[in-house]
């Protein structure tokens, strides 16, 4: 890994999953890691229940939007993590993948988003354990 690695987080909607993610990795490693997030097919905002199930953890979403998943976004990214894209994500050679299978937020209330976020969390520790360089 570089020195700053950068992460790309990936779902459909870049609404729930990938926007949690996103958030985690920001607040958990400051800018010791360049983070991004996109959709391949973005929603027009991000789910209002991650929102609240994100700021009862302190960490405040209600800035960010989804963005569209370009390949630029793809080919600066050291590590592409997706989460339930599916084929709908294409494949950038020379990159690293993790797949995280959790499930889709879209439509739940704040209460089945909580364990989604929880273990997102989880999984971002583990992460930057990973792939950022010791301090």
């Amino acid at each position: 890994m570089p020195s700053k690695p950068s992460v790309l987080f990936v779902c459909i909607h870049n609404a729930g999953r990938s926007q949690m993610a996103a958030g985690f990795l920001t607040h958990y490693a400051g800018d010791r890691v360049t983070v991004r997030s996109a959709g391949s097919a973005p929603a027009d905002s991000v789910n209002p229940a991650v929102l609240e199930a994100m700021q009862e953890v302190g960490i405040d979403l209600s800035a960010e939007s989804p963005k569209v998943l370009t390949d630029e976004a793809a080919l600066a990214s050291d590590v592409i993590i997706t989460m339930g894209c599916g084929d709908t994500c294409p494949v950038y050679p020379g990159k690293r993948y993790l797949d995280w299978p959790l499930p889709d937020p879209a439509g739940q209330g704040v209460e089945a988003v909580r364990p989604i976020r929880d273990e997102i969390e989880k999984l971002i520790k583990g992460l930057i354990d990973e792939i950022v360089p010791a301090a």
